[in-house]
């Protein structure tokens, strides 16, 4: 099963040791960066799908990766868990308003730790959509609303999961998704699917897409993807 990728950053190496112990434990597949100049070079590189992120780093702090990583089309959709420390209300709100989505106050209990990232990965598989945007990439265009998909102007006809998983994928080019939060975004948590089953949509969706099918890329080990266009 695909791992989803947590960054941890701090500058504290006993804490980095902490929380890559306990978030591997869970089944997270962690990189750690120990200034806020290699976490923005780790995020940017992907995929993550997470950032725990202590605010008060050496050279560039954490309120300025936030900003950096928020302002990029790339990074903006990488949910941040703030690590931060008592006194630091004001920068909390800061962050909070750049665009961080929580923050957990050291020093932290590990269990209260696992269970944000949880509810934040939770929240990020079923982020809101807009059902009237059209998207268009590699001259195909998804109709949310009509559920209609067309291939240089042509219909193709796709099954109800095929049109979930092609809108998951064309609504982020270059985004790595594992197949367990592709499962979670088609039909949620409760539905008695295995990972597996993307796999199977995803051969289904390439023979559909005909010389087009090559724009889904399977990421070893991590899930797919849909090309960026060039």
């Amino acid at each position: 099963m695909a791992k989803e990728t947590i960054l941890v950053v701090d500058d504290e190496e006993d804490i980095l040791e902490l929380v890559r112990h306990h978030l591997k434990r869970e089944g997270y597949a962690v990189q750690c960066a120990d200034s806020g100049e290699k976490a923005l070079t780790a995020a940017r590189s992907g995929p993550v799908d997470l950032i725990l992120l202590d605010l008060m780093l050496p050279g560039i702090d954490g309120l300025e990766v936030t900003r950096q990583l928020k302002n990029a089309p790339r990074t903006k959709h990488i949910p941040i868990l703030m690590l931060t420390a008592k006194g630091e209300e004001s920068d909390v709100v800061t962050g909070l308003e750049l665009g961080a989505d929580d923050y957990v106050t050291k020093p932290f209990s590990p269990r209260i730790l696992i269970a944000r990232t949880r509810a934040i990965m939770r929240r990020g598989s079923r982020e809101t959509i807009d059902e009237t945007a059209v998207i268009r990439v590699h001259d195909i265009e998804i109709h949310p609303g009509r559920r209609t998909v067309t291939l240089q102007g042509e219909p193709v006809t796709l099954t109800y999961t095929e049109f979930q998983v092609l809108s998951i994928l064309a609504r982020r080019p270059g985004w790595v998704f594992t197949r367990s939060q592709i499962v979670d975004m088609v039909r949620g948590d409760d539905y008695p699917v295995t990972d597996r089953s993307v796999d199977v949509q995803i051969v289904g969706l390439r023979k559909k897409l005909g010389r087009f099918g090559d724009t889904i890329e399977t990421v070893r080990g991590v899930g797919y993807r849909l090309k960026e266009t060039s």
